[in-house]
Order: structure tokens, then C-alpha cells, then sequence
């Protein structure tokens, strides 16, 4: 157990964990997810929340395996290395908030961090302007670190709260399988599918489970973050998580080009659009929110795995503002920012900045 731990743990682990996770997410594509979005958790937690009922864009509704994998794979590693602690109590109210105005970034910009990676490693030349965009938000974040800015301790507390996301995912699991969707039906018992658009490309349900499974394990080990990839960078000039997320981005362009699948340009990307400022800005007030919670979409619902509740409030605060972005015409589409998604990152920044700026230990 030690010696897998530590080659995960090392810096050719986490290359590797990139690598892995650069080949599985253009496969899922060619196996039926949407073009570029092989995994988007921001888009997948967009599409549960369709199929929930919380937002009715009947294009974007799917209960995502994927993200279910993810977050159950990540309690498997933990429970097989003694590193379940259920802990919680670090500002959750503000970790919601944060989530959810995450979630209206990353849907103006139409994409998470890893998504942004892997736009780029397909080709979309839009995604660069997300990419800086995301830089830029974590940047500004890393500015709150350093002046002291801070959610407060985590307490440990009862093993049932850390499993309240875990079994959250397996409750959405166990309703993918009473009710399935049925052929050319929108509605199927509680849940609802889309018949068109990205929400019905899908790969079967058995692989994605698999392929989060894979993913949520491994980076649950490595302790993969996009986010604190590029934190970590700007702080201490450390390269160890951003090798793996750098690994991630040649990786998926390699199998794209085998694949057939990587198509350069700004025009006609799949569900992306050509607003660059706005694709420049959604991305930033999502880099900021990431940057302030501690952990890019992908890590928080690792973290959940791993018993953490915070990162399980942070989950559901994304999962929500996915449905305020597509009920209040938030979120973007290929045709551009929808129309009120423009205050709406106006709103988030003043939103993001009051809490960097007041929650501090050392307030001047």
C-alpha cells in the first residue's frame, strides 16, 4: 500500500495521473459525450441538475456517471488508505456561494478548468482566452492568501456526515437505474432526459461509471487539482501539480490527433462561443471563487470523497447555481452570453471580492 501511495504521491505520479486522465477523456468523447467535454464536471453538474428538475433547458439534462465515479472512487482510495476523516464547519454558507457563482463563471465561459484543457487539446482557440482567464482569477486569489484571507478550521465530526455526498451520488445512481430513459421519451419516472442537444450524447452509462471510478481513485492519491496547479505555481514557483495538469493537456491532444478528433480554430467549436472577453471574464470569476474554496471542481468533489462536507457544500452550491444560470438565462450557448449572464459575473465579482477582502486574519 505504501509503495502505491508513494508513487501517486511523487512527481512522476502525478505526470502519470495526467496522462490517464489526458487518454480517458477523448475516448469518452468518441465514446458519445459532447465535442470537447469528454469531462467538464461544471457541465456534468449543469446536466444532473437538468435532470433533477432544477433547471428545465431540456438540451443539458443528464444524470452524468462520470461525476458519480468521481466522487465514489474517491471514497474507495480513501477507505483503502485510512484517509476517510469526516470533517466540516469551515464557513459553508460562503463555500455555497462560492460554488454557485463558480458555476455561473464556468457556464458563461461554458466550461470548467478541465474542460478549458481539453477545448484547447481538441483545438478551440476560445479556450485560451478561458485559460488566461482562469490564470487570472487564481491570481487575484492568491492576493487574499497572502493578506490573511481564510474560511476558518475544519472540526472533525461524525462519520455520517462525511458520507452525505457519497451516498447523494449513490441515491442518483440508484434512480438512473429505476428509471431509465426511455427511447424518445423527455421524462422518465423523476427524471428528465434531453432528446437533443449535449445532455443526450453520452457514453453507455457502465464505461463512464468505470472511467470516473479510474479517475476519482487516482486523483484522489495524487491529489489532482487544476486549480491549485496554477496556485501553487504562482505562490512558490512549484511545478509538481501543474506537470500533471500539463501532462493532462499534450496528452489529450495526442489521442485527439489519433482519434481525429482535434479541429483548430475560434469558429464553430462545439458548444462554445466567440465573446472573448466574456469567455476571458466567466473563466476568471471561476478562477477566483476555485481559488478561495481551495480546490478546483474536480478536487472538491474528490475532497467530498474523501469525508470533507465543505467541499460537499461547495458541490451543491455548483450544482444549484447551475440551476439559477439556465432558469435565469445566466449561461451561455453557442450563439453567445445569455442575456443576463453579463450582470450576473458583474454581481459574482463584487460577490467574490467582499469575501476576499473581509474574511481575513489580519484585517488592517
Amino acid at each position: 500500500m505504501k509503495g502505491i501511495k508513494n508513487i501517486f504521491a511523487g512527481p512522476w505520479g502525478i505526470v502519470g495521473v495526467g496522462i490517464v486522465i489526458g487518454i480517458l477523456a477523448p475516448m469518452l468523447q468518441k465514446l458519445g459525450n459532447p465535442g470537447n467535454m469528454g469531462v467538464c464536471v461544471a457541465c456534468f453538474e449543469r446536466d444532473i441538475a437538468g435532470a433533477l428538475g432544477l433547471h428545465r433547458a431540456d438540451v443539458v439534462q443528464y444524470i452524468r456517471p462520470e461525476i458519480i465515479g468521481f466522487v465514489l472512487g474517491s471514497l474507495a482510495a480513501a477507505y483503502l488508505f485510512k484517509e476517510f476523516r469526516p470533517r466540516l464547519g469551515s464557513a459553508p454558507i460562503v463555500r455555497f456561494v462560492l460554488g454557485a457563482f463558480a458555476m455561473i463563471g464556468a457556464l458563461v465561459f461554458l466550461g470548467c478548468p478541465w474542460r478549458a484543457a481539453l477545448r484547447l487539446a481538441g483545438g478551440d482557440g476560445n479556450a485560451i482566452l478561458g485559460l488566461l482567464g482562469l490564470i487570472s482569477g487564481i491570481w487575484i486569489g492568491t492576493l487574499f492568501l497572502k493578506g490573511g484571507f481564510n474560511l476558518g478550521r475544519t472540526q472533525k465530526t461524525h462519520q455520517t456526515a462525511g458520507w452525505m455526498l457519497p451516498l447523494f451520488m449513490i441515491g442518483l445512481l440508484s434512480l438512473m437505474i429505476v428509471f431509465p430513459q426511455v427511447t424518445g421519451e423527455a421524462k422518465s419516472g423523476v427524471l428528465f432526459y434531453s432528446l437533443k442537444g449535449p445532455g443526450s450524447m453520452h457514453a453507455p452509462l457502465a464505461l463512464s461509471l468505470i472511467i470516473g471510478l479510474l479517475i476519482g481513485f487516482l486523483a484522489q492519491r495524487s491529489r489532482f487539482c487544476t486549480m491549485g496547479a496554477i496556485r501553487d505555481f504562482i505562490l512558490f514557483r512549484q511545478m509538481h501539480l501543474l506537470s500533471g495538469f500539463i501532462a493532462l493537456i499534450v496528452t489529450a491532444l495526442v489521442v485527439n490527433f489519433v482519434l481525429g478528433q482535434f479541429k483548430p480554430g475560434f469558429e464553430g467549436q462545439p458548444v462554445a462561443h466567440t465573446m472573448h472577453l466574456w469567455n476571458f471574464l466567466g473563466m476568471t470569476l471561476s478562477g477566483l471563487a476555485f481559488c478561495l474554496a481551495g480546490g478546483c471542481p474536480g478536487r472538491q468533489l474528490f475532497l467530498a470523497g474523501e469525508g470533507d462536507g465543505d467541499a460537499a457544500v461547495f458541490v451543491l452550491g455548483m450544482i444549484v447555481g447551475a440551476g439559477f444560470a439556465h432558469n435565469f438565462g445566466l449561461a451561455s450557448s453557442a450563439t453567445g452570453v445569455g442575456p443576463y449572464g453579463i450582470p450576473a459575473v458583474v454581481i459574482g465579482f463584487a460577490v467574490c471580492l467582499f469575501i476576499g477582502l473581509t474574511m481575513r486574519k489580519n484585517i488592517a
